[in-house]
């Protein structure tokens, strides 16, 4: 489970484990340009707290520079293009489902989850479908559009089913 210390991640983690997946937290750092304040160190530590809480592993994965890579350095080539980039797009097709993904099924996970408000439809004959989160306010199914369908059939969104309001209660 890609795990932040925030709420969404850290009920998904909750939800996974009481449903009984042996799940592991994984704290994905990424690169921050040198003209923004810095936070990862806080937010890695909110992470391991959610993970010792729970009384699961923690493993920081390292996607520093494949994010300045294919998030930082593409956005600012769009924006110099005179686009408008999406670095959300960019940084779930290459860094959460991509890096994060690519790692967790190497070393020997089944499926990977976020935080995410989507969901997954199994459609049968290996084939899936990307919903839009339960709570539209939430959804964020338009940031994922670039999902594989081998992908597909090895995520989970465990509060994709839920309203927010839900999920801070949980």
């Amino acid at each position: 489970v890609g795990v932040s210390g925030g709420v969404d991640s850290s009920v998904s983690l909750a939800l996974l484990r009481d449903q009984g997946y042996d799940v592991v937290g994984v704290f994905i750092k990424t690169w921050q340009p040198d003209f923004v304040t810095c936070t990862w160190k806080e937010e890695r530590r909110d992470a391991m707290r959610v993970c010792a809480q729970l009384g699961v592993p923690f493993v920081m994965l390292d996607a520093e520079e494949a994010y300045r890579k294919s998030v930082g350095e593409y956005f600012i080539e769009e924006y110099r293009a005179g686009r408008t980039p999406n670095p959300d797009v960019m940084c779930n097709r290459e860094i959460k489902f991509g890096v994060f993904f690519d790692y967790a099924i190497a070393h020997g996970a089944d499926f990977v989850a976020t935080g995410h408000y989507a969901q997954v439809r199994d459609l049968g004959f290996k084939k899936y479908d990307l919903r839009a989160g339960a709570d539209k306010s939430k959804d964020q199914s338009y940031f994922l559009w670039t999902l594989k369908q081998d992908q597909l059939a090895k995520i989970l969104f465990p509060v994709g089913n839920l309203e927010k309001s839900e999920v801070r209660q949980l």
